[in-house]
């Protein structure tokens, strides 16, 4: 097997799917391994998941660069000193600048907990709740989940949760076998 693909984290919070993440790069036939952690926030419990796993935890803190653009070149410094191959962020919750994006075009994945284009930013699984949907779900690869009459946004983002930690880790794998292309806006999967 060659080297296995390596990851970078950007993360501001619990760290659950980066806990899927690392199970998933436990396994010796996984394609991937995490290299290092990053977040924006200096408690984040991520970080303490990280260590826990034995995986270098960085805590950049923005309020030590003048703007945004300058805290995402210092991202930018800390994942290519670990020499990432993919950044995926998962539960990171800065928006990200130009020279950053420009950097890891097509080498970074992102999760999120709607069915996208559907119901983006903050509290989606509340926005498909108010709106009536009938199905939700999560994105990196897509996977639908039914939203259910009695689903408060606590139940469906719980569900939805699930799908995330089955969908992040096979995203990654397929990324690191070769098999996602971008076309345009469009992810396409090989599935040969």
């Amino acid at each position: 097997m060659n080297e296995p693909l390596r990851v970078g984290v950007l993360a501001s919070g619990r760290g659950s799917n980066l806990g899927a993440i690392l199970d998933a790069c436990a396994r010796l036939e996984f394609p991937a391994r995490v290299v290092v952690v990053i977040s924006d926030r200096e408690r984040a419990a991520v970080l303490d998941r990280a260590r826990a796993a034995g995986v270098p935890a960085v805590f950049v803190n923005p309020k030590d660069f003048a703007d945004r653009e300058e805290f995402d070149l210092a991202l930018v410094r800390e994942l290519e000193r670990h020499r990432v191959g993919l950044v995926c962020h998962a539960g990171y919750m800065r928006i990200l600048s130009a020279p950053y994006v420009q950097a890891f075009t097509g080498r970074a994945l992102n999760i999120h907990p709607s069915l996208l284009p559907a119901f983006p930013g903050l509290h989606a699984q509340q926005q498909a709740l108010d709106h009536g949907a009938k199905v939700s779900g999560a994105t990196v690869l897509q996977a639908c989940v039914p939203v259910l009459e009695t689903d408060t946004e606590e139940t469906l983002s719980a569900r939805i949760l699930a799908e995330e930690h089955r969908l992040y880790p096979e995203a990654i794998r397929l990324f690191a076998l070769g098999k996602l292309a971008l076309q345009g806006r469009r992810v396409v999967v090989d599935v040969s």
